[in-house]
């Protein structure tokens, strides 16, 4: 590896409390495609704003569409290199948290522990009543669509049954919100992997502990919208998995 990559390392050997922030970037050597790539999902899909699925029939069975579409591949799914080497530094005790922009669930599926892992946009593997809040397995209301094609809706209320994630135009929930900005304000190193950092509010996660002056890496193939701020201080444009997990392993290694 090169010179960068060995400053990452030194910076997890001196760190005890990081905070990744990951990305699409992690998970496309799990086979799951991202969204704003060459091949990105919304290259042929438009997605479906919220408020269109709150309000029409027909944009809630486009959007159950896509959720069908994509079901397959992420159950086949399993965690890539960078999902476990996070395991690896929280069974070392160096994890503040994962704060991840996926819905994809492959930490979780790796063993990060569900108090370290915060889901800003969510989760695929669920769905989730937008009156009454209750939660089911993801696999039961897909189920049921593909046998009538009609939008599932929440058996304890009638209510709109949604994938668990946030659409474009939905609110961030501000529990999970909060969680984040407390992981960024006891962090002492930011990793951001395999994200463009474009998504807001959760590209201001890490800006918030550097502003503390914690050190900040970057690891993505092509630019992100951090590349040029102030204090950044290791930017790496290569291939995610590789360039992490050696970091890690050379730095646990010692």
């Amino acid at each position: 590896m090169n010179a960068d990559a060995a400053r990452l390392a030194n910076l997890i050997v001196d760190s005890s409390a990081i905070l990744l922030v990951t990305g699409a970037g992690i998970s496309t050597s799990s086979g799951i495609p991202d969204y704003r790539g060459p091949r990105g999902v919304w290259k042929t899909r438009r997605p479906v704003e919220f408020a269109d699925f709150v309000t029409s029939e027909s944009h809630r069975i486009e959007y159950w569409n896509q959720k069908a579409e994509s079901a397959d591949v992420i159950a086949a799914a399993t965690p890539g290199l960078v999902h476990r080497a996070a395991v690896t530094l929280e069974q070392v005790g160096k994890l503040a948290a994962i704060v991840t922009q996926n819905v994809d669930g492959l930490h979780s599926q790796a063993g990060s522990s569900s108090s370290l892992v915060i889901e800003v946009h969510g989760t695929t593997r669920e769905a989730s009543c937008l009156d009454c809040g209750d939660r089911l397995p993801i696999e039961v209301p897909l189920a049921q669509f593909a046998e009538t094609g009609v939008p599932p809706r929440c058996s304890t209320c009638d209510g709109l049954l949604k994938p668990a994630t946030i659409s474009f135009g939905q609110t961030l929930d501000p529990l999970t919100v909060t969680r984040a900005l407390q992981a960024a304000d006891r962090a002492d190193l930011v990793v951001a992997l395999g994200t463009t950092l474009s998504v807001y509010p959760a590209a201001d996660i890490p800006l918030r502990a550097v502003r503390r002056g914690v050190p900040y890496v970057i690891v993505n193939q092509g630019r992100t919208e951090h590349d040029r701020i102030p204090n950044l201080t290791v930017r790496i444009d290569a291939e995610v998995g590789e360039v992490f997990s050696w970091a890690v392993s050379d730095a646990l290694g010692r």
